[in-house]
């Protein structure tokens, strides 16, 4: 397709340079499509059949979306299988919501290269007492660094949450950043980010699961995503989000499973996220199909 996605990135990104020498700054701008990427995040609603089939898909506000985007994700969809919902012992058809992300990088030839490239199901409920909510998240202050700096970003934490609802440590797993600039300085911004982030997280607390097969548990991992942003940052249904995005790092206390997806970005701000637990129906075929 074309690369709709480069005209976002140098609509995005190309004012967004943060102060660098000029051969710096010629660099970064230059690596821009290899370094940069763009995510665009659709809801929609699944129809299960009894053997974990699709038996319909509706995408919403499929009006806001690209048409070829639009049928990738039809395609996509349709090939999934589920494992099989099942009530008083027996199979059922379902309806399932569903969030997907699609992640474009452009390639050599100067188009974009899409993928599906997560899926959940379900949400954060701050009423629920099968997982971990929140009581009390002050939001970090934005760094002073990155305000002289004018720089904006995501950061995704993974937080250890005790049976007490205190938290016993966290990590900055991602910082996303949307701006560009020479590799130290945009280290920078990321260490400022991810530091204003974690100790703001120390902080926090948390309601502890009181029902349900965690309530046991000795403790839990959630991601919190938190954003850094003047306000300038429009995300609309159908639309590309794009930034340049940083290292991944893993959480010690938890192991990670193989076939674990990236969920960064498929998260909403001011949300709690179990990272090991499903609120919906589990997937079993590539999300790719």
């Amino acid at each position: 397709m074309r690369s709709s996605l480069y005209l976002a990135l140098a609509l995005a990104l190309g004012g967004s340079i943060v102060a660098a020498a000029p051969d710096a700054a010629a660099q970064t701008r230059s690596e821009m499509r290899r370094t940069a990427e763009g995510s665009m995040v659709l809801t929609g609603q699944v129809n299960i059949g009894t053997e974990g089939q699709v038996e319909g898909f509706v995408l919403d506000q499929r009006e806001k979306v690209p048409a070829e985007l639009a049928s990738f994700v039809d395609r996509s969809v349709q090939t999934w299988r589920f494992e099989p919902i099942v009530r008083d012992g027996k199979p059922v058809r379902a309806r399932t919501q569903v969030s997907i992300r699609l992640v474009a990088n452009i390639g050599p030839d100067g188009k974009d290269m899409v993928t599906l490239d997560a899926a959940t199901f379900g949400g954060y409920d701050a009423t629920s007492t099968d997982q971990v909510t929140s009581i009390k998240m002050a939001p970090p202050r934005f760094p002073s660094v990155a305000l002289n700096m004018g720089g904006s970003g995501d950061v995704m934490l993974i937080v250890k949450v005790g049976r007490d609802g205190k938290v016993m440590d966290v990590i900055a797993e991602q910082v996303n950043l949307r701006v560009l600039g020479d590799a130290r300085r945009m280290e920078r911004l990321r260490e400022a980010f991810a530091k204003q982030s974690v100790d703001a997280a120390h902080r926090w607390s948390f309601r502890a699961p009181s029902t349900g097969d965690e309530k046991d548990k000795p403790f839990w991992s959630v991601r919190v995503p938190v954003s850094f942003d003047f306000g300038e940052v429009t995300r609309g249904y159908g639309q590309w989000n794009v930034y340049i995005p940083g290292p991944r790092a893993h959480a010690p206390w938890r192991e990670v499973g193989p076939g674990e997806q990236d969920v960064a970005g498929l998260l909403a701000v001011g949300g709690v996220y179990m990272t090991d637990v499903s609120n919906g129906p589990r997937l079993l075929t590539p999300l790719g199909g």
